[in-house]
C-alpha cells in the first residue's frame, strides 16, 4: 500500500468544490444541432475504457471537452453529459433482456388540464387515455415485457433495483433530475439509457419521441457487439447480497432463531402477544433487523473484503461470485448491522423519536424497558455472529475483529454520551471543534468498523488500518453535517419537520458555527430561542433558521463538508490496490453528495450509503 501521510492537515485538497449548476443545462433549441452533438458523443464513447464507470467530474471533463472543440456554449454541459452517459451504456443495456429493464417517464408530459390520471404510492397511476405520449410509450415498453414506472426520484426505485427486479433502467426526464440520476444510479453500475426533456418547465413538455422509441426497442440486434460488450465494474452485486442476507428467510438459515419461535410476520397482526414471553425478544429482534435501511455498513464490508480477496463480485460475473462469499464472512457482515440497529433502537429512546422506517419505533410500539432489552439483545446477537465464527475465521481473525467492534461500540457511546450530556445541560454554548469530535465518535466507528472487518477477513489489516481510521473519520464529520443540513429540510422517512434537531436538544456543528458568527446580542437571541419554549415550534424553528443564516452558518457548514470530502478523497487515492481504492471512492462519492443546484443537500437520496440514524 502506498504510505499516507499520518497527519490529516498534510493533505492537499482536491480541486473538487461543488457549485451551482442552473446555468449548464441548456437544450440545443434544433434537432439537428441535438443530432450533430450526440454522433459527436457516440463517437468520442466508442473510444472510452468502459471497464470501469466514468465519475461525474470525469464525465463533465469529456463533455467540456466536445463542447470547446465544437465551439459550442458550455450551457450544454449537463445535456452533454446525459447523451454521453446513455452512449456509455447503450451495449450493456442492450445485452439486458427488456424483461429485466425498468422505463421510467415523468409524469410532466401529461397534459396538466383534464389529466383523469391520479398518484399512488409509487408514482402516477396512468389511465391510458390516449391524450399524451405517456401511454403510448408505456404500451410499447410493457407490450416488450419492460416494467414501467411513471414518477420521478421515487424510493421505489431503489427498491427494485436492490431488490433484483431489473438489472438494467431506460428513461425520460428533465435535466434537474437527469443531473441527480448521474449521482444515484450511474454510481452503483446499474447500466442504464435516458434522453433529456426539451424544457424544464414540469409541466405540458415535450422530448424527442423518436430517440425514446429507439431506447426503449434497444436490442442486441439493434447495436453491434452487444453480446461481446466490456462489462462495467460495478457494485450492484455486493449491493444485494448485503440486502438479502436480512430477508427473512436467508436470516434464519444464516444465524438459526435460538427459540425456534415463528416471524411476526406470520402471526396474523397478533404482535408478541401469542409467543411464548422468551421468545418474544428474539422475535422482536429479528423482526427488525429485517425491517428496513440500506443495509449499508454489510454491503461495505462485504466490498472490502472482496476487494482484497479478487475483485470478483464486481465484474461480468458479480452475480455468480456474491454466492460463493463464505457463510463466516456473511455472518461478520450481518454482525456489523447488528450492532448499528441496536444504537438506532437506543437513539430513538434517548431522542424521544416517534418514527423509524415509517413505522412507529420500538419503545413506541412495546415501551421502552422493552426496547431497551431488544437492543442489548442485538448487541449480544453481533458479537456471537463472529465468535461463534472463531474456527472457519482463524482465532486471530476472530479476535482482532471482535476487539475491532468492542472498541467501535464504547467510541460510538461516548460519542452518544456527550450528546446527551450537552443536550441536559443549562449552558448550551458550544465550540464547532467540540461538535467535531462527538461526530468523529458517534458516526465515524461505523465505517471504520465496516471497512476494518472486511479488509482483515481478507488479509492482515495492520498495513491499512491508519488510513482506514482517518479516511472514515473525514468521512463520518462529513456526512453527519450533511446530516445536520438535511435536518433542517425534513424529510419523510424518519423526521416529519425541518429543526428537529433544534427542537429535540441535540449539539450540531450548525449551532456552534451559528454561535461563533453572531455577535454578542444576537447570540443572546439564540440561545433564548431555545431555552425559551413559550413560542409555538414553528415559530421558533424559523427563528433559529433566520440566526442560522446571518451568522452564515450553512454556507461554512458546506465548506466544511467539502473540506472533509477533499480530505478523504486524498486518502483514498494513495491507498492500493485498485479495487480497494475504487471501493473508498465510491464511499465517497456516495455518502458526502449535495444537491449542487441550490448548494444544500436533498432531503431523501437514492441509491445511498447512510450512517448513523440512517
Amino acid at each position: 500500500m502506498t504510505p499516507v501521510p499520518d497527519d490529516d492537515s498534510t493533505v492537499a485538497p482536491r480541486a473538487s468544490g461543488r457549485r451551482r449548476t442552473a446555468h449548464l443545462k441548456l437544450v440545443p433549441e434544433s434537432r439537428e444541432a441535438r443530432d450533430r452533438l450526440r454522433a459527436v458523443c457516440a463517437d468520442v464513447v466508442s473510444r472510452l475504457d468502459k471497464s470501469c464507470a466514468m465519475t461525474k467530474d470525469e464525465m463533465e471533463q469529456v463533455a467540456r471537452r466536445i463542447l470547446h472543440e465544437s465551439g459550442i456554449s458550455e450551457g450544454y454541459v449537463g445535456w452533454t453529459m446525459v447523451v454521453l452517459a446513455t452512449e456509455f451504456w447503450r451495449e450493456q443495456v442492450a445485452a439486458v433482456p427488456p424483461a429485466r429493464r425498468l422505463f421510467l417517464l415523468p409524469h410532466c408530459l401529461k397534459h396538466a388540464a383534464g389529466c383523469p390520471a391520479e398518484y399512488d404510492d409509487v408514482g402516477l397511476a396512468c389511465k391510458e387515455c390516449g391524450a399524451c405520449s405517456i401511454a403510448d410509450f408505456r404500451s410499447m415498453a410493457e407490450e416488450m415485457g419492460y416494467k414501467v414506472l411513471v414518477a420521478e426520484g421515487s424510493p421505489i426505485v431503489l427498491k427494485i433495483i436492490v431488490g433484483g427486479y431489473v438489472d438494467a433502467i431506460v428513461g425520460v426526464a428533465c435535466l434537474n433530475v437527469l443531473e441527480k440520476a448521474i449521482d444515484k444510479i450511474l454510481l452503483a453500475g446499474i447500466p442504464c439509457m435516458a434522453v433529456p426533456l426539451l424544457s424544464s418547465d414540469c409541466r405540458n413538455t415535450s422530448v424527442d419521441e423518436d430517440w425514446v422509441e429507439e431506447m426503449i426497442r434497444e436490442s442486441e440486434g439493434t447495436v453491434r457487439d452487444a453480446r461481446t460488450a466490456v462489462t462495467t465494474r460495478s457494485y450492484l452485486h455486493l449491493l444485494r447480497a448485503a440486502a438479502r442476507l436480512f430477508d427473512s428467510e436467508r436470516l434464519d438459515r444464516i444465524t438459526p432463531r435460538l427459540r425456534g419461535g415463528p416471524r411476526l410476520s406470520d402471526m396474523n397482526g397478533q404482535g408478541v402477544a401469542g409467543l411464548d414471553p422468551i421468545a418474544a425478544t428474539e422475535a422482536i429482534a429479528y423482526d427488525f433487523l429485517a425491517k428496513g435501511g440500506k443495509y449499508s455498513r454489510p454491503f461495505i464490508t462485504l466490498a472490502a473484503y472482496d476487494a482484497l480477496s479478487g475483485d470478483r463480485c464486481t465484474g461480468a460475473a458479480g452475480a455468480r461470485a456474491v454466492e460463493s462469499i463464505p457463510e463466516s464472512v456473511c455472518r461478520t457482515a450481518m454482525s456489523i448491522e447488528t450492532f448499528h440497529k441496536a444504537s438506532l433502537v437506543h437513539d430513538d429512546i434517548e431522542d424521544h423519536d416517534a418514527f423509524r422506517y415509517g413505522e412507529a419505533t420500538l419503545h413506541a410500539r412495546y415501551g421502552v424497558p422493552t426496547a431497551i432489552n431488544v437492543g442489548d439483545y442485538l448487541i449480544g446477537m453481533g458479537y456471537r455472529l463472529v465468535s461463534r465464527e472463531a474456527a472457519q475465521l482463524g482465532s486471530d481473525v476472530a479476535s482482532d475483529i471482535l476487539d475491532a467492534l468492542a472498541e467501535a461500540h464504547m467510541r460510538l457511546s461516548e460519542g452518544q454520551g456527550a450528546e446527551l450530556l450537552w443536550r441536559d445541560a443549562r449552558d448550551k454554548r458550544l465550540q464547532p471543534i467540540d461538535a467535531l469530535k462527538i461526530y468523529a465518535l458517534k458516526t465515524s466507528p461505523a465505517f471504520e468498523a465496516a471497512l476494518y472487518c472486511g479488509v482483515r477477513l481478507a488479509t492482515d489489516a495492520a498495513l491499512y488500518a491508519p488510513a482506514i481510521r482517518r479516511f472514515s473519520r473525514n468521512l463520518g464529520v462529513a456526512f453527519q453535517i450533511l446530516n445536520d443540513l438535511i435536518d433542517w429540510q425534513g424529510d419523510s422517512h424518519n423526521k416529519l419537520s425541518a429543526g428537529g434537531d433544534v427542537l429535540g436538544g441535540r449539539p450540531t456543528v450548525l449551532w456552534a458555527l451559528a454561535l461563533e458568527g453572531l455577535d454578542a446580542s444576537r447570540r443572546d437571541e439564540l440561545l433564548r430561542a431555545v431555552a425559551e419554549d413559550g413560542d409555538a415550534p414553528t415559530v421558533r424553528v424559523a427563528r433559529v433558521r433566520a440566526l442560522y443564516e446571518e451568522a452564515g452558518a450553512f454556507d461554512n457548514a458546506r465548506r466544511l463538508v467539502e473540506k472533509h470530502r477533499q480530505r478523504a478523497e486524498s486518502i483514498a487515492d494513495a491507498i492500493e490496490p485498485e479495487p480497494l481504492r475504487r471501493l473508498l471512492r465510491y464511499l465517497v462519492d456516495s455518502v458526502i453528495r449535495t444537491d449542487e443546484s441550490s448548494g444544500t443537500p436533498p432531503a431523501q437520496v437514492v441509491p445511498t450509503i447512510g450512517l448513523a440514524g440512517a
